[in-house]
């Protein structure tokens, strides 16, 4: 193998260990059984989640994975695999993969990067089942204004009491004088 050749498989397997370390989630699939046209659209929901997905040659995985410290993520490199890496948000690969999978039963997901550990393939499917970052904020968000929502009522409805007890009082007062 020329310098050239070992140079540019030494860059490669540096870029998908940068990647892995940058990854909030990784997640590994094997593709075999999808066509071009199937292999395409998966790869523009992952683009459109914001998730990094390639396909690599094992050994080079190997290697990378090795570096990062998952060395035993290497048992999940046999046969053609591709990596979907998720930086911005830790659910998405999982989700994508799994939303995928149901309608093409091909696509197999073999395991997962997960807060630093490996992850298991009941525990990919739980994370792709968990709502979107957006609808979590957005229900939090909700719980927050809820207890705000009903101590402004409380409020309003103590206010309107209190005018009512003036009024009683104002007109007591009008028909003591009269």
């Amino acid at each position: 193998m020329s310098s050239k050749a070992l140079e540019k498989k030494k860059q490669i397997v540096e870029e998908i260990k940068e990647k892995i370390e940058k990854s909030q989630s990784v997640v590994l699939v094997d593709y075999r059984g999808l066509n071009v046209d199937q292999v395409t659209q998966l790869r523009k929901k992952y683009r459109e989640a914001g998730v990094d997905y390639k396909v690599y040659k094992n050994t080079l995985m190997r290697f990378a994975f090795k570096e990062a410290g998952y060395e035993e993520f290497n048992e999940y490199l046999t046969g053609p695999n591709a990596v979907a890496f998720g930086f911005d948000d830790p659910v998405a690969p999982a989700k994508v993969t799994h939303e995928f999978a149901k309608e093409h039963e091909s696509l197999e997901i073999k395991a997962g990067i997960g807060d630093g550990k490996i992850v298991s393939l009941d525990e990919i499917k739980r994370l792709a089942d968990l709502p979107s970052r957006e609808v979590l904020i957005a229900q939090v968000l909700g719980g927050l204004n809820a207890p705000i929502a009903g101590f402004a009522n409380v409020l309003q409805g103590t206010i309107r009491s209190l005018v009512y007890a003036l009024n009683a009082i104002k007109e007591k007062q009008e028909a003591q004088e009269a």
